[in-house]
């Protein structure tokens, strides 16, 4: 076991701890795959009445994955590690999605990408006043993935558009609003209700500490994101951006105009085909045929070297905001085939 990971038994709970603090627990593949492993045990273990994850450290309890060995493999042209990582990843998603028992995440500071993965699909997902949730891949050439599709194509209104396309960051009260988390739970009680959770394995001892939540600004700006995301294509969108005059309009635009075009047409291609009624994996299949593709045919690498290797912060996109065409989306999401994202027939069904 890798000290990356803590994963063992407290009292009724299997506990799942990211271990990353200088990392801000970025998880890497070695930790998907320890995950999966340790929830395939304690599916069928009596002495485990629910599963508690957290994250150490006060940042974050995940700011994404660790992309550094996919750069790296994927710029010698080896593409074969970053879709192994990414299948075995989505694998583990759709793992604590669909899980039998009840699950809890302890979501505090950042909450990225693939954090995102690990905790905002499970049964019981907390925050405090320091929760920092967003999905920012569309600005390193990537879409919102590791299930985060799903959840924004089940936000209210066009929420999921915005939040998708930007890579905003959600507060606490944001972050219910938007159904990324279910309860607000002050940090400094949050110790004292993981040793309730591991004494008693019973998690009716949430409500007796769950506050009502910060306000949302998301909420108040509902009818405004509404009107500004509801275009159906990149090219409506940007025009309804650049023709309004808000101050939410202007960050908005600002952020699109940052991000890869690609990597947002094809967001909002996803999210079209989600709703009404996607499941967890419909919406990680169809990711899977974005990331495959992503470094051969995408803007990922290039995103990566702008963000992380160069820090240049000026990526080279293949496509200009006003030059997507449509046939390019379509081949991103285009079917694998043999190539698909295989679940597996031990996979637990929905």
């Amino acid at each position: 076991m890798t000290d990356d990971i803590l994963i063992r038994r407290e009292g009724r709970a299997g506990r799942i701890t990211l271990n990353r603090p200088g990392a801000l627990n970025a998880l890497t593949w070695e930790m998907c795959r320890a995950i999966d492993a340790a929830l395939r045990d304690w599916a069928a273990d009596d002495a485990v009445a629910l599963v508690l994850i957290d994250g150490a450290g006060e940042r974050a309890f995940c700011a994404g994955g660790d992309i550094a060995e996919m750069y790296r493999t994927g710029t010698e042209g080896d593409y074969d590690y970053g879709r192994r990582f990414w299948a075995d990843e989505y694998r583990m998603n759709a793992r604590l999605a669909e899980f039998a028992k009840p699950v809890v995440s302890f979501l505090h500071g950042f909450t990225m990408g693939g954090g995102v993965g690990v905790g905002c699909h499970v049964s019981h997902r907390i925050v405090d006043e320091s929760a920092k949730i967003a999905m920012p891949e569309c600005g390193i050439g990537l879409v919102p993935d590791v299930g985060g599709s799903l959840l924004l194509s089940r936000a209210p209104g066009r929420l999921g558009e915005h939040l998708g396309l930007t890579g905003a960051r959600m507060r606490a009260g944001d972050a219910i609003h938007a159904g990324f988390a279910d309860r607000f739970v002050p940090g400094d009680g949050w110790q004292a209700l993981k040793a309730e959770l591991c004494l008693t394995g019973d998690v009716t001892a949430i409500d007796g500490v769950a506050e009502a939540p910060p306000e949302s600004a998301l909420a108040a700006r509902q009818a405004e994101i509404d009107a500004l995301f509801a275009g159906e294509t990149l090219d409506a969108i940007v025009a309804a951006l650049r023709a309004a005059e808000s101050e939410l309009a202007r960050d908005a635009l600002e952020a699109v105009e940052r991000n890869a075009p690609l990597s947002m047409g094809c967001t909002l291609e996803m999210l079209r085909r989600l709703r009404p009624g996607g499941t967890i994996r419909d919406a990680l299949a169809q990711e899977y045929r974005f990331t495959y593709r992503s470094m051969a045919h995408g803007d990922f690498l290039e995103g990566i070297r702008a963000a992380i290797i160069d820090k240049d912060k000026s990526p080279r996109w293949r496509h200009t905001l006003d030059g997507l065409a449509q046939e390019d989306v379509a081949r991103m999401l285009a079917p694998l085939e043999e190539a698909a994202l295989d679940f597996g027939e031990e996979e637990a069904q929905p």
